[in-house]
């Protein structure tokens, strides 16, 4: 299957940096940390991976391996977990009528059972252009779908209608599609390597990466020391559009989550009784906090979709602390990061993790605000 993880971002406006380093006037970040491959084919356990530890009002950092989370827990802690599996997103088609092809990247699922993807055409065919009339992408296997319109709220975005729903459809995308991979990848890994141990209810576009270093046996060993837990699920979108004006606008997907009720039981209980309420990746912190929005401060169960935009001034209602992994200088997860602790500490806290040669994205190590 052709993918083009290579593909330079669109539209751009801004001059190039040098491909080696990303610069803000925060911190710079070595393409060398980037983390190519998953910790496994690192010669690590899953659970192996390096832990920073940023403590919320002192700004202390300190430095651990992630096996050792336990010892920066309380017993009574409620860590939040998010189920949502991931898709192999990336799926390769033609354009009908044409041997154009076409890598369409999944965005995220609408109420009335149509997509939003980003679309791409081969680079070099000219075919960029192609969407500006009706078209229909030919996946094989039985598998087309109807290019509708541009996203009006991000217009890199397009709406589609696949020729199969539900339960075939997801069958089919497990199928042909293979994960979604960015450049600083050295290969096209399985997606297995894209799973959290206990991923369940598949959605997600990109892998909800805070997660994916808890292994059966660190969990069993949590609960066993009195640390709780509750699952919701958030199917996260695409963490960048290809396209460098946008993305440096940082709009918020509109992404649909669930909270069960037994989720909703256990962290309500865990505020009431004062104890700290720990999210599992921003994806948990964007839900909880949406929820309480929209419930005027309380978790209840609920299936909504979010554009929840969580910054520096946001007041966080529910989550008291947050597992994430480090993020690139210009991510939009920085933002969100703010509302926990002050920008200064959180480059401070990265430019320590640069300087002990911690890894970024997906595969890389770790970090938790407490």
């Amino acid at each position: 299957m052709l993918l083009w993880p290579d593909l330079p971002p669109i539209k751009s406006k801004r001059k190039k940096r040098p491909a080696s380093v990303r610069q803000t006037s925060a911190f710079l970040l070595p393409s060398a940390l980037n983390a190519d491959r998953p910790a496994e084919r690192r010669g690590l356990a899953r659970d192996g991976v390096r832990l920073l530890v940023l403590e919320r009002n002192s700004g202390y950092v300190s430095h651990t391996r992630f096996d050792c989370i336990a010892s920066y827990l309380e017993p009574g802690d409620l860590l939040v977990f998010n189920s949502s599996r991931t898709l192999p997103a990336t799926l390769v088609g033609r354009y009908e009528g044409s041997q154009t092809k076409i890598e369409l990247r999944l965005a995220e699922s609408l109420p009335d059972g149509s997509w939003l993807a980003l679309l791409l055409p081969e680079p070099g065919t000219g075919a960029e252009n192609l969407f500006a009339k009706p078209s229909i992408l030919d996946f094989g296997e039985g598998l087309h779908c109807e290019v509708l319109e541009q996203d009006r709220h991000i217009p890199r975005l397009w709406k589609l209608r696949f020729s199969k729903s539900g339960i075939e459809f997801l069958d089919l995308v497990y199928r042909i599609g293979q994960p979604i991979r960015y450049r600083y990848l050295s290969a096209p890994w399985q997606l297995r390597y894209y799973q959290n141990v206990y991923a369940l209810h598949p959605g997600s576009a990109e892998m909800p990466s805070a997660g994916r270093a808890f292994s059966w046996r660190l969990l069993l060993q949590l609960r066993n020391r009195g640390i709780e837990s509750a699952s919701i699920t958030l199917h996260a979108g695409l963490s960048s559009y290809l396209d460098d004006e946008i993305d440096h606008q940082h709009l918020a997907s509109e992404e649909e989550y669930w909270i069960s009720e037994e989720a909703a039981d256990k962290i309500r209980r865990a505020k009431t009784s004062g104890r700290r309420i720990v999210a599992i990746g921003t994806t948990v912190v964007r839900a909880l906090e949406s929820a309480a929005t929209e419930s005027g401060g309380e978790v209840r169960a609920c299936h909504r979709y979010t554009r929840l935009r969580i910054a520096a001034r946001f007041r966080l209602q529910v989550v008291n602390g947050l597992l994430t992994g480090l993020h690139e200088p210009e991510a939009s997860h920085l933002d969100l990061l703010a509302a926990f602790v002050k920008p200064e500490s959180i480059y401070a806290a990265y430019s320590e993790a640069i300087r002990q040669r911690y890894l970024w994205h997906e595969f890389g190590d770790l970090s938790l605000i407490l």
